[in-house]
């Protein structure tokens, strides 16, 4: 009797099958951090810009007002081209009535002492929230997150 070394054409089959399946389910993990990572990194851009135009502010005595439009999902510091949002993210923009200069856009104002008019821009992706508050007494800009 010969013996036959080697693998059958099924048991080939079934180990491509599973090496498959494990890289579509690691890429599909892979793609959901890397879109999580780009989410979380403009956050981290839209408080950093509202803290550098209070910056602005105070080092240059004068007001300074980072303009926000909710519908293009844009904000700009003053001196600046807008930044875009990723696509995946909504906005929502809660400010002064005094502060609104149009429909879907407003400014958070900051005043030369550190103050400011005080608001939240509020961005979601999925079922993830991110608040960014902005105290109008100290001109403070923090987050806050849900999920």
């Amino acid at each position: 009797m010969l013996k036959r070394r080697g693998f059958t054409f099924v048991e080939m089959l079934a180990v491509l099958t599973l090496i498959a399946l494990v890289a579509g389910v690691a890429a599909g993990l892979i793609g959901s951090n890397l879109g999580g990572a780009k989410t979380r990194a403009a956050v981290r851009d839209l408080t950093a810009a509202l803290r550098q135009t209070r910056g602005l502010a105070i080092v240059n005595g004068e007001e300074r007002g980072l303009e926000v439009d909710v519908d293009a999902r844009t904000y700009q510091v003053p001196g600046k081209a807008p930044v875009q949002l990723p696509e995946e993210l909504s906005m929502k923009l809660l400010t002064a009535a005094t502060e609104q200069t149009g429909d879907s856009k407003g400014v958070i104002r900051f005043f030369p002492d550190g103050s400011s008019s005080g608001g939240r821009i509020t961005l979601r992706r999925d079922d993830h929230e991110w608040r960014v508050e902005i105290a109008w007494l100290t001109g403070e800009v923090r987050i806050e997150e849900d999920r």
